[in-house]
């Protein structure tokens, strides 16, 4: 089995750490293979650009893939989106230049030439919003064509608008918002080896936005501090073999919540209180 990855770009790095989290990482790391076996018998990793991967995963040369859900909307083809990975969240938007005086989609003029390289999306939106003007294709960066006279607005994506700011530009629309997505080709969605993988990778996904908290409680305040402890199924309690009634309490909590967490059992009479990482939670 195959699975396509980002080989450049804002997705790339962070996808291979996630194959990496969820023991399915490239064997070795070189620059000039594009494909390459992974950590687990069966499965290869195939280095594509990834506005290529839906096409890839959709053709069937890789039964897998990851790639941005703009690109798979771009891409228009028939593919299974199985999961959001929940990074390289961006927004797809139409920008024109500061000095334009342009504040909304309709008040573009007549005849407008936007600069995109996701050209399907772009057609849809200006049919939608009745925009008459021109799609200027192209492969590189968007940004700079208002610049140099080539286009007079552009849609393309945008992470934080500092790029677009430099150059001038400013988003009057927000077409869609994006994230990676873990995408599959629809005749192996139900697959034992394509599930396997998508489990592995969720549990990674589901482990990163949680923390495991360990605690000992005295006897006497185990009901009050249990009160106060959020939880996937409720926490694991065992008792302290000590010289005095303790119970080890572990819980999986929220990341975002584990300073109140800790702050309110320790209030409450729990102690020891070890917090640590998990790998992967499946449940």
């Amino acid at each position: 089995m195959r699975i396509a990855v980002p080989s450049k770009g804002r997705l790339k790095d962070i996808t291979i750490n996630l194959l990496e989290e969820a023991g399915l990482a490239p064997v070795y790391k070189d620059a000039r293979a594009l494909i390459v076996p992974s950590l687990k018998e069966g499965i290869e990793i195939v280095y594509a650009r990834p506005e290529d991967i839906p096409w890839i995963v959709s053709s069937g040369a890789a039964e897998l893939g990851i790639t941005g859900h703009d690109y798979v909307l771009e891409a228009e083809v028939n593919v299974k989106e199985l999961v959001d990975l929940g990074y390289g969240k961006s927004r797809l938007v139409l920008a024109v230049p500061e000095k334009s005086g342009i504040e909304k989609p309709e008040e573009l003029p007549e005849g407008i030439r936007i600069a995109t390289k996701f050209v399907n999306l772009a057609k849809r939106y200006m049919t939608e919003k009745g925009i008459k003007g021109k799609i200027v294709r192209i492969s590189g960066s968007a940004e700079v064509m208002p610049g140099i006279g080539a286009a007079d607005a552009i849609i393309d994506i945008s992470s934080t608008g500092t790029t677009l700011k430099l150059h001038g530009l400013k988003p009057i629309d927000t077409i869609l918002k994006s994230s990676a997505r873990l995408i599959a080709n629809e005749n192996v969605v139900n697959n034992n080896n394509v599930q396997e993988v998508k489990l592995m990778i969720e549990s990674v996904i589901r482990a990163r936005k949680k923390k495991l908290i360990m605690m000992n409680v005295p006897k006497d305040k185990l009901e009050s501090v249990i009160n106060v402890l959020p939880s996937m199924s409720g926490p694991t309690i065992s008792e302290v073999e000590g010289p005095e009634p303790l119970m080890e309490v572990i819980v999986a909590v929220d990341e975002e919540d584990v300073p109140r967490v800790i702050v309110k059992a320790k209030e409450l009479g729990a102690k020891d209180i070890l917090v640590l990482n998990i790998e992967r939670i499946i449940p």
